[in-house]
């Protein structure tokens, strides 16, 4: 059990992992931080959290294990104000959806003397309303989480780490931070960006509030997620923009040569190679364990 959580950022996912703590008995009390004071007062009025700290680094004194819940682009910023308490025998982590820019962003804050302590990891898990109010202790439970240490990072914190999400009934994985963006551009940063601009393709034409009108289950699933986080995803995108771009013009290929079938009016080549994608869609399994579900980011 730990004695103390800090959380910096109150919202979704830091309420969320604060709860889950609390149900899972790990933790006897929670500290927590947000840039917005009134974030920080609701999750203490909610019970997320049980002190309010006036700072990062109020949140951190005292604790035993930290999470950083805040935009990916705050991270450097973030580790820079608390460093000097950052130690092996503490606990940091963080949620980012990429991995590359935040170990980058902790080796300038933290440097050689505490970037041991700080175990990088990306909770696939989420909800398409933000908001310390929907924060929920069975956010991470069948989820995944990787986890992406350095060779720098304290062994014992990583096992620490994983014991932590394990217990919280995810499935830890373990990639390197350079692995790691390269699959979730392909697997859910494209995806999104896909979505943004498919959207507002249609909803930006003169007829696009009557086709709107007319759309059905496969057109709000298939752009369920450009209703995401705007700040959250100027971010990832940002941040990943090289594998992101990259997964683009992969993308743009395959449309593309779908385009080339229908100009040139090749209805069997058109309908063997939507077979062909079909089959493999049908064939594929998500890797998520039983009970558990995908995340968006």
């Amino acid at each position: 059990m730990f004695n103390q959580l800090g959380v910096i950022g109150c919202g979704l996912m830091g309420g969320s992992f604060a709860l889950a703590l609390k149900k899972a008995g790990l933790v006897k009390r929670v500290v927590g931080y947000s840039k917005s004071p009134s974030t920080t007062e609701t999750a203490r009025r909610l019970g997320v959290i049980d002190v309010a700290a006036e700072s990062a680094l109020l949140a951190v004194s005292g604790s035993d294990i930290v999470l950083l819940a805040v935009p990916v682009a705050a991270t450097e910023s973030t580790l820079r104000a608390v460093r000097h308490l950052v130690d092996p025998k503490v606990l940091f982590m963080d949620v980012g959806s990429t991995k590359c820019d935040v170990v980058e962003a902790a080796r300038r804050a933290l440097g050689k003397q505490h970037l041991p302590a700080f175990v990088p990891a990306h909770p696939i898990a989420g909800k398409e309303s933000a908001g310390v109010q929907h924060a929920d202790a069975a956010l991470y439970q069948g989820r995944q989480v990787i986890l992406t240490p350095l060779a720098e990072t304290h062994a014992p914190l990583v096992q620490k780490a994983t014991d932590v999400w394990s217990a919280l009934g995810a499935q830890v994985l373990k990639m390197t931070p350079e692995n790691h963006d390269q699959a979730f551009a392909a697997v859910s940063h494209l995806p999104h960006l896909l979505a943004f601009a498919y959207f507002q393709a249609v909803a930006s034409q003169p007829a696009g509030r009557d086709f709107l009108s007319l759309a059905g289950p496969g057109f709000r699933d298939f752009t369920r997620i450009a209703a995401s986080d705007p700040a959250v995803w100027r971010d990832i995108l940002t941040a990943n923009k090289t594998e992101v771009l990259l997964q683009s013009r992969l993308f743009r290929q395959a449309l593309d040569a779908l385009e080339a079938m229908m100009q040139g009016g090749d209805a069997a080549a058109l309908e063997a190679r939507i077979r062909l994608i079909s089959e493999a869609r049908s064939n594929w399994h998500m890797n998520v364990p039983r009970g558990g579900s995908r995340k968006d980011s």
